[in-house]
């Protein structure tokens, strides 16, 4: 499979009065087309700088992030923008849905905001909101929507313009249980059909059973790698037991 998402040395460095703090430090990965990846590790560890510099929300200090074979960097603000609004999906804790649009709406204007706004895309919307459990609520305004019912709007909305690579920042801190394993598998699941690059970052490490390969950060850099499906299963099962 191609390679979809590249870091190359990706560093990102903070000053300050006590000098400088490496909050992600010469990281390299790549993500194939098709594959779902769990970003894990602890608060400070650098998993939420790396994924706004891939989210191209934050610029790196050091090193080049390639999507598509395409280098950030080289690109003017106007058309990195224009990138990530085609290449990129995203949903991070904070849901930022517009509050006087219905949920079918929200995910709609991705849609619009790419030329990509017709009879396919829209039934394609109606499908997607079902399939993540909304199919009822494909009317309601945010304001009607429970927390978690809103995060299910965002991974729909960061799906329905078919981006190259989508990222998601917490995806299930508003879930259950339940609902948790539910959409973590769903959105794995589209990841693969779909053959989209995907990442996830959570602290409930009981959600990375469903990733293709889990990477740990600590301090910063790459601590640990794990693809084994066997070697997967036994990481994400100690995080249920515990």
């Amino acid at each position: 499979m191609a390679i979809a998402l590249e870091t190359v040395s990706v560093s990102k460095f903070y000053k300050s009065d006590n000098g400088i703090t490496k909050a992600v430090d010469a990281v390299s990965i790549d993500i194939k087309q098709g594959e779902f990846v769990a970003l894990v590790g602890p608060s400070g560890s650098g998993k939420t700088s790396l994924l706004a510099m891939l989210a191209t929300l934050l610029a790196p200090s050091d090193g080049a992030i390639l999507i598509d074979g395409q280098d950030l960097a080289q690109m003017n603000d106007a058309r990195r923008t224009a990138f990530r609004r085609e290449k990129i999906g995203f949903t991070f804790q904070q849901n930022n849905m517009v509050p006087y649009l219905t949920a079918l709406e929200n995910v709609e204007l991705m849609l619009r905001l790419n030329g990509k706004y017709n009879r396919v895309g829209r039934e394609r919307a109606r499908e997607l909101l079902t399939r993540l459990g909304l199919g009822e609520r494909l009317n309601n305004l945010p304001r009607q929507l429970s927390g978690g019912q809103q995060q299910r709007v965002a991974i729909a909305r960061a799906l329905i313009h078919n981006p190259s690579v989508v990222l998601a920042d917490e995806p299930t801190a508003s879930l259950d249980t339940e609902r948790a394993h539910q959409v973590v598998q769903t959105f794995a699941n589209l990841i693969h059909e779909q053959n989209r690059a995907g990442i996830m970052v959570t602290h409930d490490l009981r959600m990375t059973q469903y990733a293709d390969r889990i990477i740990q950060m600590r301090d910063g850099q790459l601590a640990r790698t794990i693809s084994s499906p066997h070697e997967i299963r036994a990481f994400a099962t100690t995080a249920e037991a515990n």
